[in-house]
């Protein structure tokens, strides 16, 4: 032990040169192998039901406000409930994260966004599910931060944006399979809304799988804990070895930048890395983000019903659109690292709002399904590339910190971003809601393309 504690010191000394930490080094050289498909199937299965939890009011919503005689204001102010505990969620995670580690976080806000969504199950009133959604919002985006941050660390980065791809591709099916359970529940009983926050609570198995996964040795290297970095490290390698062979030597491809200290976290991180521009880049991004995709998303089946479409008919293609998640996410893990990033967020956002200009311009049953289909498909283009794209903007000391400050600014744009649909629903009609949520992507696009930098394929410090 003390031979490799003592190689460990070494290596980190020549890698400190250049500012790269040997765990950034070691892990970016491996080859894929079944640690990597492990890992991404666990991280898969918590984003199955939290994808599927973060749309179960849009499904449950027209079947609320018949039962409960619910105006299109009240909808839209439960559904902002959600986002601002996203905000608290995002911006609270990254310091939970930074203290006890990306494992531990991930599984405390696993467990947090599970139990709450059952909480929404037993809602009597309007302030209990304002209370229920809030509370469940704040579980949601902080395991989306921390996942965000832990797959940046542990993956290489050659397949960083693949691998955050594929992970959302099973991820995204939660999102189809929560329509289609709504669907069938939802017609069978009054309380079938209840059986759908009910299905979004089953992620509450997962810490029994959860020992399958490492800790970041990028997080125990920067707390100072390298004794245990090193074991994690040649565990994972061990493992790694056995499957492909011997282990290439760490190569350092880009050097990181300067000024990060161990005992730094959170803000002070944040702004000691020079990332400050760059958080308010992200913020900014995603802000627009939520308003645009969360705009349609949230609002596709009552939207549909209040312009005519029965519940049921209302559900049929809601479900039918949300299908489109999938092979998106799936085109994603093809191209998100064979071309710079930054360009392709740019494009496909501005094809996300015409493809919902489109939508929004008919009434056509199979053009409201055919465009709706593109608009989801387009969105999870889009989502995979801007998640890796996040973490990777920023180093390892402020990276949860940047993440959870960018997620979570713009999760709180979506606590107002609901009452402007109501708002522009109830005055101008159904066509303008869609106008506002295709510019808020076409700001997405100019807003990277202008100020984004290029991130693919480096090594994060």
């Amino acid at each position: 032990m003390e031979a490799a504690r003592a190689q460990y010191h070494n290596v980190c000394m020549i890698l400190a040169v250049t500012h790269v930490s040997d765990a950034a080094a070691r892990l970016d050289r491996l080859p894929v192998s079944s640690f990597h498909r492990r890992t991404a199937a666990l991280l898969a299965y918590v984003f199955f039901f939290e994808l599927g939890d973060l749309n179960s009011f849009a499904y449950a919503a027209p079947a609320l406000r018949q039962q409960w005689d619910l105006s299109i204001g009240t909808i839209a102010t439960i559904t902002s409930a959600s986002f601002v505990g996203m905000f608290v969620g995002a911006m609270s995670a990254g310091t939970l994260s930074d203290h006890i580690g990306r494992k531990r976080a991930l599984i405390a806000t696993t467990v947090w966004y599970s139990t709450m969504s059952l909480f929404n199950a037993f809602a009597w009133s309007v302030p209990s599910l304002f209370a229920a959604r809030l509370l469940t919002g704040v579980g949601l985006s902080g395991m989306t931060v921390v996942a965000m941050t832990y797959i940046g660390e542990m993956f290489p980065s050659r397949v960083r944006g693949a691998y955050q791809a594929r992970i959302l591709m099973i991820g995204l099916i939660g999102i189809p399979a929560t329509a289609y359970v709504a669907r069938f529940l939802i017609p069978y009983a009054d309380w079938g809304w209840r059986g759908v926050f009910i299905w979004g609570s089953l992620a509450l198995f997962f810490p029994l799988f959860a020992r399958r996964l490492e800790e970041s040795p990028r997080w125990l290297e920067r707390r100072g804990r390298v004794a245990e970095a090193e074991s994690v490290l040649a565990r994972i390698e061990r493992e790694v070895e056995q499957e492909t062979g011997a282990l290439r030597p760490p190569v350092v491809a880009i050097p990181a930048a300067p000024g990060n200290r161990t005992d730094d976290t959170g803000l002070t991180a944040l702004f000691r890395s020079g990332s400050g521009g760059r958080a308010l880049l992200l913020v900014s991004v995603w802000f627009c983000q939520t308003l645009g995709f969360y705009g349609f998303n949230a609002w596709v089946p009552t939207l549909l019903a209040e312009n005519g479409f029965s519940i049921i008919r209302a559900l049929e293609r809601s479900s039918a659109i949300s299908i489109g998640a999938v092979p998106g996410a799936w085109i994603a893990s093809k191209i998100a690292d064979r071309w710079e990033r930054k360009y392709l967020i740019a494009i496909v956002a501005v094809l996300i709002g015409t493809f919902g200009m489109i939508y929004g311009l008919s009434f056509n049953t199979w053009i409201i399904v055919i465009f709706g289909f593109l608009v989801a498909m387009s969105q999870q283009v889009f989502a995979p590339m801007l998640y890796a794209y996040t973490a990777e903007c920023f180093p390892t000391a402020a990276r949860n910190t940047g993440a959870g400050l960018s997620y979570g600014i713009g999760r709180l744009g979506n606590a107002v971003g609901p009452l402007i649909v109501a708002f522009l629903f109830t005055t101008y009609g159904y066509r303008s809601v869609f106008a506002y949520i295709a510019a808020c992507w076409v700001v997405v696009a100019c807003l990277v393309l202008a100020f984004g930098p290029r991130m693919n394929k480096r090594t994060l410090a």
